[in-house]
């Protein structure tokens, strides 16, 4: 199988494409700052549509809204499960986060051993004022640096069980904006997209499509080495959406569960966009075999666009719990203000 950067895509692939108290990593409980930096000398299209609906503020200190009544239940719910939530509101770093806060840039995912905390890529910036919520993390061209958050502590992996949730939020339009080739706005794994991960991607051309796919150990659902387009199974482990709802200038929600991973009965795998169910795929029943220490959460893999609102739960989230996520005044920060 011919080996491309990131994304292990095989021969048949040929574009080229790298496919109690909450406390951070150091035992401090986690507090979030106020964003303190100037606004950018730049403009983008998408800034440019947010600008134009963006309410007009006094700058002044505002209290965190309270959540709506009609969700109590599923907010105390998401208040105990969350594990990890970056609002880029104040930095890249996570607000949240039950391990390493930090984000890390390596020279290339081969040599990830030598990443660097901080965001190491010029052309991927924090734009104030134009997030989902605040500020967002805005990928002007397409991203092939090694950029991601470590897994530990934040993906409540074990090798027999596990299950979690990830959220954020999109903000482009995929047939203008992304560059030739295969997308993942998020990946999780310690190896590559077809080997132990989970992630999102859109597909390499237009009309793009947007995909969730769960693969466990690619020895054992793929030990001839087959590409994507020769193995039989593999689009089993996919949940496509043929016209997904991405346009710039608006914001639309992404939420993965999942329940059951390495398992012997099996695991499932959810898609959410803008809380409405998109698929589900099943019987992932592969065993998940990370080394913890070096799993990691990617945002933003060969991503062009803007990207908000990162966050992680320990468990899949109910269907209400999902709508309760969605409609949460003031973003995932309501949870922990």
């Amino acid at each position: 199988m011919a080996q491309k950067e990131l994304r292990l895509r095989g021969a048949a692939d040929t574009d080229g494409v790298a496919r109690p108290l909450r406390t951070n990593g150091n035992g401090e409980q986690m507090k979030r700052r106020r964003p303190s930096w100037p606004a950018p000398l730049y403009f983008i299209p998408w800034m440019a549509a947010l600008a134009c609906s963006a309410p007009e503020t006094d700058g002044s200190e505002a209290a965190s809204p309270e959540p709506s009544p009609e969700y109590a239940a599923e907010i105390a719910g998401l208040r105990e499960s969350l594990t990890f939530h970056a609002s880029f509101d104040e930095g890249s770093d996570a607000d949240f986060a039950l391990g390493d806060p930090r984000i890390y840039t390596a020279p290339s995912w081969d040599d990830w051993d030598h990443a660097q905390p901080g965001i190491g890529n010029p052309d991927v910036e924090l734009v104030p004022g134009v997030g989902r919520f605040g500020s967002a993390l805005n990928f002007s061209q397409r991203n092939t640096s090694a950029l991601f958050y470590r897994a530990q502590e934040h993906v409540a992996y074990s090798e027999d069980d596990w299950s979690g949730s990830i959220s954020f939020w999109l903000n482009l339009t995929p047939e203008e904006d992304l560059a030739p080739g295969y997308c993942d706005p998020i990946q999780i794994t310690d190896q590559a997209y077809n080997d132990a991960a989970v992630w999102v991607d859109f597909t390499n051309s237009n009309p793009r499509q947007f995909r969730l796919g769960v693969f466990g150990d690619l020895e054992a659902w793929n030990p001839e080495a087959l590409s994507s387009d020769e193995h039989p199974g593999f689009d089993k482990k996919l949940v496509v959406v043929d016209e997904p709802p991405f346009r710039r200038g608006e914001w639309t929600h992404v939420l993965i569960t999942y329940s059951g991973l390495g398992s012997a009965s099996g695991g499932t795998a959810r898609l959410y966009i803008d809380r409405h169910l998109q698929g589900v795929i099943e019987g992932v029943d592969e065993p998940f075999t990370w080394d913890l220490s070096r799993a990691q959460i990617r945002p933003g893999v060969n991503f062009v666009g803007l990207f908000d609102e990162l966050s992680l739960f320990d468990r899949p989230l109910t269907e209400a719990e999902v709508v309760a996520l969605n409609q949460l005044e003031g973003g995932v920060a309501a949870l922990y203000e």
